[in-house]
């Protein structure tokens, strides 16, 4: 084996420039990023009678819970909301094993 080829998980070898250019082809595939400060759900008639400008709706989550950061709709990690300057960002604090974002 040459210092560019490494095992793949069923021990093939591939060269590491193969690895490399399918990185360069993926690496500008678009992914959707989003982040749930919380949920909750409401009748017809309640947001009839709630929603408006000024309205205050309440989510599940308490001040200080962590949020759900998903990609593609799939959780992949948790998050704390911080601010940025004057906008509002997420510092990741817990990459979610694939078995736990399964369950979600």
């Amino acid at each position: 084996m040459s210092e560019n080829d490494s095992p793949n998980e069923d021990g093939a070898n591939f060269p590491s420039q193969e690895g490399a250019l399918i990185e360069e082809l993926l690496h500008d595939v678009p992914l959707e990023v989003s982040v749930e400060l919380g949920r909750v759900s409401l009748n017809l008639r309640e947001i009839a009678a709630r929603l408006g400008p000024g309205s205050i709706i309440p989510l599940n989550k308490m001040t200080g819970d962590k949020l759900d950061v998903r990609v593609n709709n799939r959780l992949v990690a948790r998050a704390e909301a911080v601010a940025v300057g004057e906008r509002c960002g997420v510092r990741i604090v817990e990459i979610v094993e694939s078995g736990e974002a399964d369950q979600s």
